[in-house]
C-alpha cells in the first residue's frame, strides 16, 4: 500500500507523530519526507522544512512541489536569489514533466521576486 494511502486511511490528518513511525519503516520515501517538511511549516520551523525540501530533492530531483514550498519559504526569509534559484529548478521539472499549471505557478513567484 502507498505510503498516501496509508495515511490517509490512519489519519485524515496525519500527525507529526505518525509520520515518524511511517519513515521508520520507509526513510527515504519522498512522499513522507514532503509531510514532514509541511508539518515542519505549519509549526513554524522554516529551517527544518528547508532541510526536508533539500533532502527530498536529493533523493527525488523530480518533485516539483518541493521546489515550489521551498522558494515560498525562502522569499518569506527573505532570501531572493535562493527562492529564485529553487523556483528555475521547479520550473525546469515541472516543463520536463509537461506539468504547465506548477510551472505557472512557480514562475507567478518568481514575478513577485524584487
Amino acid at each position: 500500500m502507498k505510503d498516501q494511502e496509508r495515511l490517509s486511511e490512519r489519519d485524515l490528518m496525519p500527525t507529526r507523530e505518525s509520520i515518524l513511525a511511517l519513515l521508520k519503516e520507509e526513510p527515504h520515501d519522498p512522499f513522507l519526507l514532503y509531510s514532514l517538511a509541511m508539518e515542519d511549516l505549519k509549526e513554524g520551523n522554516s529551517d527544518g522544512a528547508l532541510a526536508g525540501f533539500e533532502e527530498i530533492q536529493r533523493l527525488d530531483p523530480t518533485h516539483v512541489a518541493s521546489y515550489q514550498q521551498q522558494g515560498q519559504v525562502l522569499m518569506g526569509l527573505e532570501r531572493y536569489q535562493e527562492a529564485d534559484n529553487a523556483l528555475v529548478k521547479g520550473i525546469q521539472q515541472a516543463n520536463a514533466q509537461g506539468n504547465a499549471h506548477a510551472s505557472a505557478e512557480m514562475q507567478g513567484l518568481r514575478d513577485l521576486l524584487p
